[in-house]
């Protein structure tokens, strides 16, 4: 038997109304905050990614799905949305066409990660990008409406993690000084670490290694190196926040996974999880339209996982999604009417009303457990004494009630069910 390849998953019917009630959810705030919709392909030229997440990430070097199409062409499957929205900015001159530009998305992404509880192969992510602003309102806007989709869905275990990258002659020092404070510790470190020491000494901060974690203590600390103007748009990020009674914490070991951030970064946890907290995160990308071939243009988002927040929603029962129901089942009383049936099934179909009648030739009272079992709310019975008379009967299914309808006066059931 094939099956599906390790780290995908299928989303089954009764699965995917957690799914609608999610994306309704971020729809709907979407539309409050006034962002517009974008969709790119899913795979992208090797290089996007190369350059715009940078060569030394996990992502690019170790997870990527990177192949070579028939014109010799490297392609990659997308592994992220922002370096795709950036590439579709350029390309279409957005920033000429609006001053600013405020994006979102709903997509799937691609990485070749061990699979476990809230990581997958191939996963679900909604973002934004909100591009032409380096504006310190704009990001704890970003920030905002991440946290109001999460408060939405009923999510009260979460918790917003804060830090500044402040600019790369700020960040450059503090390379240099972690660099020198971990060296006399390099043999100590994991070999991802080691690696990172010499490439990229900032992902050390973000390692997942206990031991690493320890070595670190005393560290120094990023905010001590951010000048005047990083600091002066860090704190006004907070001062926002707390006027928009969103909880953080700082936590100066923040980097992200990816090598495009400077000044505000974050995340936003959730306990619920195991070790893939993060539900949602993103920061302040202000290089990295023009390292793409952009005219230089700040710019700040986040991308939130599907699936994780689903995860972090069952295990606090945030939310039950209602009960799928039907408005009507139509009964076949007499196995002829199979026609009348698909005719009365029509009509209540181009009114709008949610139908269904019996494709198995079931009997009527295999027909009835149907009707229960797809909780419909009403049962219309077609055949017998009644039929002879150019009738039928309608049931409630909620109080048992019926009454006895005419053929020609079909549109009454409508205003029945509404």
């Amino acid at each position: 038997m094939i099956k599906a390849i390790k780290g995908t998953n299928d989303i089954l019917p009764d699965e995917i109304q957690y799914w609608n009630h999610l994306t309704n959810i971020v729809l709907n705030q979407m539309n409050i905050y006034n962002y517009k919709e974008i969709r790119t392909p899913i795979f992208e030229q090797t290089e996007l990614f190369s350059r715009g997440i940078g060569d030394s990430t996990d992502i690019v070097s170790k997870e990527m799905y990177t192949f070579i199409d028939r014109s010799e062409n490297s392609l990659t499957l997308k592994p992220e949305m922002t370096a795709s929205v950036v590439r579709a900015f350029i390309e279409h001159s957005l920033g000429k066409q609006f001053g600013l530009n405020k994006l979102f998305y709903i997509s799937p992404m691609f990485r070749q990660e061990r699979p476990q509880a809230g990581r997958f192969r191939q996963f679900h992510q909604f973002g934004i990008e909100a591009i032409g602003s380096h504006n310190p309102y704009l990001d704890a806007e970003v920030i905002q409406v991440a946290f109001s989709i999460l408060q939405n869905l009923g999510l009260k275990d979460i918790e917003v993690n804060l830090n500044s990258l402040g600019i790369p002659e700020e960040r450059n020092k503090f390379a240099e000084a972690l660099k020198d404070f971990l060296s006399s510790k390099k043999n100590e470190l994991s070999e991802d670490s080691k690696n990172r020491l010499e490439s990229n000494v900032f992902r050390i901060l973000d390692s997942k290694n206990q031991h690493d974690q320890e070595l670190l203590a005393g560290s120094p600390s990023l905010i001590d190196f951010l000048g005047e103007e990083s600091l002066e748009h860090f704190n006004k990020v907070k001062e926002l926040l707390t006027i928009a009674k969103i909880p953080y914490s700082e936590n100066h070991k923040l980097v992200r996974g990816l090598d495009y951030y400077t000044h505000t970064t974050f995340e936003i946890l959730s306990s619920k999880v195991g070790a893939q907290s993060a539900l949602v995160g993103g920061g302040r990308y202000n290089l990295l339209i023009e390292q793409l071939g952009g005219t230089s243009t700040p710019a700040v988002g986040f991308a939130a996982g599907i699936e994780r927040i689903l995860l972090a929603c069952k295990a606090e029962e945030s939310f039950i999604p209602a009960k799928e129901e039907i408005d009507i089942y139509l009964i076949r009383v007499d196995k002829e009417l199979e026609n009348k049936i698909f005719e009365i099934g029509t009509y209540f179909r181009y009114n709008n009303r949610t139908v269904e009648f019996d494709y198995l030739s079931r009997s009527v009272k295999a027909q009835m457990r149907e009707a229960n079992r797809l909780n419909s709310k009403f049962v219309l019975f077609v055949g017998g004494e009644e039929f002879s008379k150019g009738e039928v009967q309608l049931k409630n299914m909620s109080d048992g009630e019926q009454q006895i309808v005419h053929l020609n006066n079909l549109d009454s059931i409508l205003s029945i069910i509404k």
